[in-house]
């Protein structure tokens, strides 16, 4: 089942063509990724997903709706852990959770609950009632998973989940999207460690400058290519991944 298809998407900005005429399908409870250097346009492309950009031509359809005409709804069924920090400095990590919970108008009654237990689940139940400047960079990119899904979401997206993680913790985020997705949750990020796509994508679109090089599996692309993802990407494209 198709969650989103998107039909020769573009995004420009002036005279910058920053995502160029793009297709792509994604279904349910798999796992897509967006691979490239920085510029190649991923970031675009998420932000147009979950209606923070509206697209310069074609379309994309979430849950069979069209972006441009149905953001509200949209919104209400999906998570968002975006690249950049933006927690509540001046808000405890508890409270930061509660605060979120207002944009899906979840009553406190249930969101003090439901933030409770996603500070467990994301190992913070000691940092409860701590200040957001308190916490460490990996304590953050935690937090901010357990924000993304503060509404219970169809469809989770992740712009650089781990950046910054040290492995330990970086692991246990993979596990935590792996127990995600057995629950039927799709998953779509970006990410430049390899180790990761390979580890948890079912299938990547692999961009450079604006457009999609090729869509398939990690198995796949290595199994024709050779090598690893890395190495995939540098015969397509002749460039490297963080540039």
């Amino acid at each position: 089942m198709e969650i989103i298809a998107a039909r020769k998407l573009t995004k420009n900005y002036n005279s910058l063509k920053a995502v160029d005429e793009i297709d792509f399908i994604i279904n349910k409870g798999e796992c897509f990724g967006f691979l490239g250097p920085n510029g190649a346009g991923k970031t675009t492309v998420m932000r147009m997903l979950y209606c923070f950009f509206v697209p310069t031509s074609g379309k994309i359809n979430i849950f069979g709706l069209d972006v441009t005409e149905h953001q509200s709804v949209i919104k209400s069924r999906i998570g968002v852990m975006p690249q950049d920090d933006n927690l509540d400095l001046e808000l405890t990590v508890l409270e930061n959770l509660i605060a979120y919970a207002r944009y899906f108008d979840i009553p406190k009654s249930q969101s003090t609950k439901i933030a409770a237990e996603l500070i467990e689940y994301a190992g913070l139940s000691e940092k409860t009632h701590v200040n957001i400047k308190k916490l460490s960079g990996g304590m953050k990119r935690s937090l901010l998973l357990a924000r993304a899904l503060i509404n219970n979401p169809e469809l989770l997206i992740l712009d650089e989940p781990t950046t910054g993680l040290d492995p330990h913790t970086r692991h246990n985020v993979w596990e935590k999207l792996d127990a995600l997705k057995v629950k039927g949750t799709t998953l779509i990020l970006t990410t430049h460690y390899m180790e990761e796509a390979e580890r948890l994508c079912d299938r990547v679109a692999i961009m450079d400058s604006g457009k999609v090089i090729t869509i398939d599996s990690p198995a796949h692309l290595m199994d024709i290519h050779g090598g690893n993802l890395e190495e995939v990407y540098l015969k397509l494209t002749g460039r490297r991944l963080a540039e």
